[in-house]
């Protein structure tokens, strides 16, 4: 039984773009025009999810996807931090970020710690498994790079040294048995 995994970070917001943690906003007008271009690049899909966030809904729209919402797809809940600049917060709890980045279990924020979203993460994994064919899974940054440190067997702190860009594609492949990381940076240009 061979499966296929996609998963497709949501386009670029308006957080990103000043270094906050996310909250629930829509895309970026050019990010819309972005995931358009990427649109006749994607292969055929058996299922296609989506994160509940506005941002990765928008995307699978962009992308002219039919997509159905998926809450293990989710971005990491953030708590008191959501919508909040790195150094804002940094300067206003350096324990707490402290904490977050040196302990996977940690959740100083208020809201769900990175080993939850890892959690989240294997199980969708596992339960694509025993399911032959394409999945596309409209996601975050984070959720991605928990996935990618889960196949690899990396430690979850291995997380904070991948970069993962608006609209990029991470592929894995699985066997039924265990997932391996095909492919990951695919991004449209512009």
């Amino acid at each position: 039984m061979l499966a296929r995994l996609t998963m497709i970070a949501n386009g670029a917001t308006r957080s990103m773009r000043k270094r906050r943690f996310p909250s629930d906003e829509g895309l970026e007008p050019q990010a819309i025009d972005r995931a358009a271009a990427l649109a006749v690049s994607l292969r055929r899909a058996d299922r296609v999810w989506t994160s509940p966030a506005l941002a990765a809904r928008q995307t699978a729209e962009a992308l002219g996807l039919e997509a159905t919402v998926e809450p293990l797809l989710g971005e990491q809940d953030f708590g008191r931090w959501a919508g909040k600049g790195f150094e804002e917060v940094q300067a206003e709890d350096p324990e707490g970020m402290a904490a977050w980045f040196a302990d996977a279990d940690a959740a100083p924020h208020g809201g769900e710690s990175l080993a939850a979203v890892a959690r989240r993460g294997a199980a969708l994994m596992e339960r694509l498994a025993s399911e032959s064919g394409h999945t596309i899974g409209l996601t975050h940054a984070l959720p991605i790079r928990a996935a990618m440190v889960h196949v690899l067997g990396a430690p979850l702190s291995s997380v904070w040294k991948i970069d993962i860009e608006p609209l990029s594609l991470t592929e894995f492949r699985g066997d039924g048995r265990r997932w391996v990381l095909h492919a990951s940076g695919v991004i449209v240009s512009g």
